[in-house]
């Protein structure tokens, strides 16, 4: 199974409300920036988890399912394509930290 990871910070971000307690509440995480061959991984039809954290001094992670990914018209400076997640079943978890790229992304694979 694939897990995307996401980082939600303790504030809204100029590309939408990104907000940890505003995606945990509402299941959407706005204008992450994803790759071709990221998004060719989360639509390959396996089942997606997907990790919400907050990374600041006040810890917080949440688990879940993607549901979807849809695209929110904006773009990076570096041209990629930003997209908004989707999420279910949004769970609060012990905090165990998460390999993030430069836009807050990050994958696992497990077998």
């Amino acid at each position: 199974m694939t897990t995307l990871t996401i980082h939600a910070p303790d504030r809204k971000s100029e590309c939408g409300s990104r907000s940890f307690e505003e995606v945990f509440e509402n299941g959407i995480g706005k204008g992450y920036a994803l790759s071709n061959s990221e998004v060719s991984r989360l639509d390959s039809g396996d089942v997606v988890g997907v990790v919400v954290l907050r990374k600041d001094k006040r810890k917080r992670r949440a688990e879940g399912r993607l549901v979807k990914i849809e695209l929110s018209g904006n773009k990076t400076p570096q041209g990629l394509k930003r997209y908004d997640i989707h999420m279910k079943d949004l769970h609060l978890v012990d905090y165990k930290p998460e390999s993030l790229n430069h836009f807050g992304v990050g994958f696992s694979d497990e077998s």
